[in-house]
């Protein structure tokens, strides 16, 4: 019994002196971890300490239950039982408990009430509490993991924004580089009138001479007098014209000095705004590089901290287990040592009665005088170990403290953690205003580069040849080299002469679908920042105009491309708070008369024959308002929220628009066909409203009488396609002369697209001409009409924003 006693003691000394080190070694670990890098060997090689540890732990406590099985032999089956009870009452309890901050709050600022005498109440009080706290723990481990999801996508935010900086960037720097050209060639321009200016004063120079000599052999030269007369005239009037080209050559050195000035301040505004984008980048990225290096010092505290916490849990078992364990065998102690008492006292008073009865029982005195003499040694025995089960329960009440401190610690982590989470939600709110302010940036400088482009831009576009063209088919279009006119001039031959013409960006026959869009989405992007815009093909037909606009299954037009970046960008613009409502409708004029293509074909079928009779039906009204938006009466308007529902909507436009046969085209579209997108803009954040419109519009081909045999009703669609298209050209021309009156009323046409091309709206006409040499001359009449309109000055784009509710009816300005 004292070698039992003395091994519990040493190894209870032993666990005592292995705790207090651990205690001290782990906040040095800890903060030793915080001022280093993160690396993830470190990590494996704490993990197998921490095994290790826990593995000596378990082999002291297999030995410990092995020396005291028995002690606690009889009693095992209901102290299981009890145990396996008690644990499931627990557990019901606590699945039930739900935590918040304010409840991890309230049970770490708990102050347990123990009692001084009932040491079993006190042990379950503690077992309670720390598996409360473990549940907070696992709360906060929680609400950090869905932090760091947050941070993530933050961190993804911001590469975005980078990378569209970078774009942004790209795109002005090419600009620039455009203007540089243009400067250049504009340079090269004067230089040549300057040496034709030469030229001419020496040819005037060389007149006087002849004249001089003329007046010398006047007497000897009579007869060719008047000839020289004659000369002397023309010369005079050769000079006076000369005269005259100096003076305009002049003026138009004037003007372009004035033009350079005027881009050389957009280009320093331009790279003040650069610089200021640059500062901001530069800034994003250092708050992306501190959160980080923080992100990554705080994920090696909670591995340290969950470890200990761990550790410090187990340790609490066992030494529960262990008080328990001393505590039952405390109580068989005094239950033997209360027994043998009460035999001793039996024994003496039995001998105190012998011993008046008779003196002939001394030899049996003695025997129980023996008796009493061992059973006096087995008590002496049994108080000592009860003094050694005194002493490990004293030792077990020191661990208990060593764990309450533990906690402490473990507590007063948990609100440092708490604090740097605050931190780093503070940050995420700076940098997502960061990401809106950079927004706001891109828009304005997108802006301004679509006004410094010009209102009405000019797109041309060249089909490829087709088999049926032929195989011996003259080519007719080149491509010019130069700097000045790479990617924007376009030279068609005819008869032998050559024509040069020089747009926004020329298409060759070999660009594809998304070679077209990638040109013209920064515009179909202003329809989301609050700008009308306007889109449409001209050309004659069987130049591509409806493959360019609509395309085909496997290549896609600009319309389906269009929109479905305008849905991919407004649910991308949901993370800062904007919610859209999108509108759309789809007509046609065909004959002067406009068709609602979201309908039957059968119900507009019935308003023609209506109207015809003379019986009301729809109408479908033009009206402008005082805004300079247009709207049509009895127009079907459908709200759209995803691709497909677009999709539906435009096979059914296209079943219901008419087409026809041609000589020229197989399939020739014989109306007008308008689509409408308009687009409403919320805010909820700053309460910013826009009100955006996109038109894209496909118009009919021009074509001769003469080419397409067209008869019946064939010929009296050609006869109101080319009026609709002579009444576009006129108010094409009316605006190039900026002339008072513009005759937008004399087609329903030029009337709906009045606010496109005479208002505050952002333009872009595409001409399409077929490389066919029988189609030359329509090719010629469709360049010279995009010059022209290339030539228009329209006004300057406005956004529609307001702070207040939009009107809901549809607008086509």
């Amino acid at each position: 019994m004292e070698n039992l006693a003395k091994r519990s003691a040493q190894r209870s000394a032993k666990e005592n002196i292995r705790w207090v080190s651990l205690v001290l070694v782990l906040p040095v670990m800890v903060t030793g971890n915080q001022n280093k890098a993160p690396r993830s060997p470190p990590a494996k090689r704490r993990g197998t300490a921490v095994d290790v540890s826990l593995d000596k732990r378990g082999k002291i406590g297999a030995g410990r239950t092995t020396g005291r099985q028995p002690l606690v032999e009889a009693n095992h089956k209901k102290d299981v039982s009890g145990t396996s009870d008690m644990e499931g009452a627990k557990a019901s309890e606590n699945a039930g408990v739900v935590f918040g901050k304010e409840e991890v709050e309230a049970l770490l600022n708990e102050v347990l009430k123990l009692k001084k005498l009932d040491a079993k109440g006190n042990m379950q009080l503690m077992a309670d509490y720390s598996k409360r706290l473990k549940l907070g723990l696992k709360w906060s481990f929680q609400e950090q993991e869905k932090l760091q999801t947050e941070l993530e996508s933050s961190r993804k935010k911001c590469v975005d924004t980078e990378t569209e900086m970078e774009r942004k960037v790209l795109d002005l720097n090419s600009f620039l580089l455009n203007l540089k050209n243009e400067n250049a060639a504009l340079d090269e321009k004067l230089a040549k009138e300057s040496s034709e200016k030469l030229d001419a004063l020496n040819l005037h120079r060389l007149e006087k001479e002849a004249r001089v000599v003329a007046e010398r052999f006047q007497a000897s030269l009579s007869e060719d007098l008047e000839n020289i007369r004659n000369e002397k005239l023309a010369a005079d009037k050769q000079v006076i014209s000369l005269s005259e080209t100096y003076k305009r050559l002049q003026e138009y050195n004037t003007s372009l000095q004035q033009y350079n000035s005027k881009l050389q301040t957009d280009l320093s505004a331009v790279n003040e705004t650069l610089t200021k984008v640059e500062k901001e980048k530069l800034t994003v990225v250092e708050n992306l590089s501190t959160l980080r290096g923080h992100y990554n010092s705080l994920h090696e505290q909670l591995i340290s901290s969950r470890a200990s916490l761990d550790e410090a849990v187990n340790q609490k078992k066992s030494l529960e287990d262990e008080v328990k364990c001393l505590r039952e065998e405390l109580q068989k102690v005094r239950e033997d040592r209360d027994r043998q008492i009460v035999q001793v006292q039996g024994l003496t008073a039995d001998i105190l009665r012998r011993k008046e009865v008779t003196e002939k029982s001394i030899i049996d005195l003695e025997n129980l005088a023996a008796k009493s003499q061992a059973l006096q040694e087995r008590c002496s025995s049994q108080a000592e170990q009860i003094c050694v089960l005194h002493h490990q329960l004293a030792t077990a009440n020191d661990k208990l403290k060593m764990t309450d401190l533990s906690v402490i610690e473990s507590k007063s982590k948990h609100e440092e953690y708490e604090k740097t989470i605050s931190e780093l939600r503070s940050n995420l709110a700076d940098m997502e205003q960061q990401l809106i302010n950079g927004e706001k940036l891109r828009k304005k400088l997108h802006n301004t580069i679509l006004e410094l482009k010009g209102n009405i831009r000019v797109f041309c576009r060249v089909r490829p040849s087709l088999p049926d063209d032929g195989v011996a088919s003259e080519v007719i279009v080149s491509y010019p080299t130069a700097t000045e006119s790479l990617g924007r001039g376009i030279d068609l031959i005819q008869s032998g002469q050559k024509y040069p013409f020089t747009f926004d960006k020329v298409f060759n026959h070999e660009a594809s679908q998304e070679d077209v869009f990638l040109e013209i989405s920064q515009l179909v992007q202003s329809a989301l920042d609050g700008y009308k815009v306007c889109i449409f093909a001209y050309g004659q037909t069987g130049s591509g105009k409806t493959y360019t606009m609509m395309g085909k299954p496997d290549r896609r037009g600009l319309i389906p491309r269009s929109l479905e970046q305008i849905f991919q960008t407004s649910q991308a613009l949901t993370a800062q708070g904007w919610k859209y409502k999108l509108q759309a409708s789809m007509l046609e004029i065909y004959n002067e008369t406009i068709r609602d293509l979201l309908l039957p074909k059968s119900s507009n079928m019935m308003d023609v024959v209506r109207n015809e009779s003379g019986v009301a039906g729809r109408q479908y009204a033009i009206k402008h308002d005082s805004d300079g938006n247009t709207h049509v009466s009895d127009l079907t308007l459908v709200d759209v929220c995803s691709v497909r529902e677009i999709s539906s909507l435009l096979e059914q436009a296209s079943q219901s628009r008419s087409v026809g046969k041609t000589q020229m085209n197989e399939q020739s579209s014989r109306s007008h066909f308008v689509f409408t997108l308009r687009i409403f803009g919320v805010n909820e954040s700053t309460e910013q409203q826009v009100q955006g419109v996109l038109n894209l519009i496909d118009l009919a081909g021009s074509e001769r009488l003469s080419r397409s045999g067209a008869t019946g009703d064939r010929l009296k669609e050609t006869q109101s396609i080319n009026k609709s298209l002579s009444a576009l050209a006129d108010v094409i021309f009316a605006l190039a002369k900026k002339e008072d009156h513009v005759p937008f009323r004399n087609s329903k046409l030029t009337y709906l697209l009045q606010p496109c091309l005479g208002g505050d709206s952002k333009t872009l006409m595409f001409v399409n001409i077929s490389p066919e040499s029988s189609s030359s001359g329509e090719s010629l009449c469709s360049l010279r009409f995009a010059a022209r309109v290339n030539a228009c000055e329209i006004g300057i784009p406005r956004r529609q924003t307001a702070m207040r509710p939009l009107d809901s009816r549809l607008s086509y300005g």
